[in-house]
């Protein structure tokens, strides 16, 4: 072998590595950082977290909702509560008292007991 060939052979090996590097880092692009990659998946996985926290909220109001149909089909109980408490009507022969609380008066300020010495 003549010296010529043996020098030649690090460089075309040291090339080859470098395009494969390449290549590969080419090829792991879009793992990470394509639509379908890693970050957009940790991304999503946080959106549906919060959806199905949203949802579980939504599913008790809901029920809430469902309660109070439910109670207003069934009896006239309810129906009667919603009638004075929110439109503030009464029945025929009832008679309606308002009692106006005094405003809040400004406490009085606490005083220092005085210092009592004891007899001797």
């Amino acid at each position: 072998m003549t010296r010529d060939s043996r020098v030649g052979k690090p460089k075309l090996l040291r090339i080859v590595l470098y395009v494969v590097a390449v290549l590969l880092l080419l090829l792991q692009y879009p793992l990470w950082f394509g639509s379908g990659g890693v970050f957009a998946v940790w991304q999503l996985q946080r959106e549906i977290n919060a959806q199905q926290a949203e949802n579980a909220k939504l599913r008790e109001r809901n029920a809430v909702f469902e309660a109070e149909v439910n109670d207003l089909k069934q009896g006239s109980a309810a129906i009667e509560e919603r009638a004075r408490n929110e439109l503030g009507m009464v029945k025929k022969g009832e008679a309606f008292y308002q009692v106006v609380g005094n405003p809040k008066l400004p406490s009085p300020t606490p005083t220092k007991p005085e210092a009592v010495t004891p007899p001797r």
